[in-house]
């Protein structure tokens, strides 16, 4: 096999000669292999099922070496949170303006920063407050409406899913859905307090949901429509 066609194992990855990194992930619920494109810029992901061996595997990601490169190539640039940049926030376009405050406030088309404090930090700070304070009220809501109780809820910055379910009743959700438009929050709310009474995926839970929110068929659209570019902002200063 010439050197370009390489493929060798480093840790959770598939090194593939060329220059493309996969990520290797098993799955018990996979039932084929699938490749997969994040749109926040990190490495692509390759799904195996736990049977499927090793080498089966490397040799589906090498087949998809161009296919990746292509795909990577479209993948629109990570975005800065500074000074002067239009971030979303809670579905409005917003300009990020550092200004003689102590605390972040919205104002007009504006968001407001502290002067003098790093933006970008001050800026997730500022989402996760605003993550929580909508999250809370509304788990509250339909846990009440679903007759369920959940222990904890928590913010993560996960890259792979809007929200989870425990089975101990905990809720995670990503904190970056304080950028979404408060009813698509408000559907992952729904979508993950639904699994406090059934943890699987089944047309007794999409019901649960449709009980929960009418609705929900168009808030997930706009978030598996929109919510990569979300995943593309950068908070580091």
């Amino acid at each position: 096999m010439a050197e370009s066609q390489q493929v060798g194992q480093v840790s959770d990855r598939i090194v593939i000669a060329e220059g493309v990194h996969v990520v290797l992930r098993r799955s018990a619920r996979a039932r084929r292999m699938t490749l997969r494109v994040p749109r926040d810029g990190t490495d692509p992901v390759l799904t195996l099922p736990l049977r499927v061996p090793l080498a089966e595997g490397q040799a589906f990601a090498l087949s998809k070496s161009e296919w990746l490169r292509q795909a990577q190539a479209r993948i629109p640039q990570p975005r800065r949170a500074e000074a002067g940049v239009a971030i979303p926030v809670a579905g409005r376009a917003l300009t990020i303006t550092p200004a003689d405050l102590r605390i972040c406030r919205i104002e007009g088309d504006a968001l407001l920063v502290p002067q003098g404090r790093p933006v970008a930090a001050t800026v997730q700070a500022f989402l996760k407050h605003l993550a929580i304070s909508a999250l809370r009220p509304a788990c509250d809501r339909h846990a009440a409406a679903l007759g369920r109780d959940y222990r904890a809820i928590a913010l993560r910055d996960t890259r792979s899913r809007w929200g989870s379910c425990s089975s101990d009743g905990r809720l995670m959700f990503s904190w970056r859905l304080a950028m979404a438009p408060p009813d698509v929050l408000d559907y992952v709310a729904a979508h993950e307090v639904a699994h406090l009474a059934h943890m699987d995926h089944s047309p007794r839970f999409w019901a649960a949901v449709a009980g929960l929110m009418p609705d929900w068929r168009a808030r997930r659209d706009w978030l598996r429509q929109n919510g990569g570019d979300l995943m593309l902002w950068r908070f580091r200063d």
